[in-house]
């Protein structure tokens, strides 16, 4: 016999202090449990656009366990966010995320997708920063660290065309 639990809605009422608490979880490395809280609110609030964001970084936080499932979320609530500016900035810092996460894995190919993922999220900074709010630099400041970030793991390079042949077997 296997019990099935339903979620239980909260009250609009409570929504800023749900957001406080999401806040809180992820200070304390708690994405999963801020990711919760932000699926909890939006359930009340679709288009709460701080909530929107806070899932994102929660997402991006998780990189590391469940990547496939991470980034198909966070591009979704990404897709929900109005502002382009912030849509292009939080897509950059998730492609950053992204690449931090390739960094530290030692699978074969993850160099080549760890520096993908770091020009990804450039691509993405130089957009915000096109459209970016007057006096508003943080896509420079994330633009820079990824230029830092490349030139000292110089082992990751672009993927160089016919550089890796499958062996086929006979």
């Amino acid at each position: 016999m296997s019990d099935k639990f339903e979620l239980k809605p909260i009250s609009s009422g409570a929504i800023p202090q749900a957001i406080k608490k999401a806040e809180h979880y992820r200070l304390l490395n708690q994405s999963w449990a801020a990711e919760s809280i932000c699926r909890d609110v939006l359930a009340i609030e679709p288009d709460n656009q701080q909530v929107l964001v806070m899932l994102v970084l929660s997402l991006s936080d998780q990189l590391a366990s469940g990547h496939k499932r991470v980034m198909r979320d966070a591009h979704e609530a990404l897709s929900r966010i109005s502002d382009p500016y912030r849509r292009a900035y939080y897509t950059g810092i998730l492609s950053e995320r992204h690449g931090q996460d390739l960094l530290h894995r030692a699978a074969m190919g993850s160099s080549t997708m760890a520096y993908d993922a770091f020009r990804e999220a450039m691509d993405w900074y130089e957009k915000a920063e096109a459209i970016r709010p007057h006096e508003n630099d943080e896509s420079i400041l994330r633009w820079n660290t990824c230029v830092r970030i490349l030139a000292r793991e110089s082992h990751l390079r672009p993927a160089v065309a016919g550089e890796y042949e499958p062996v086929i077997g006979d």
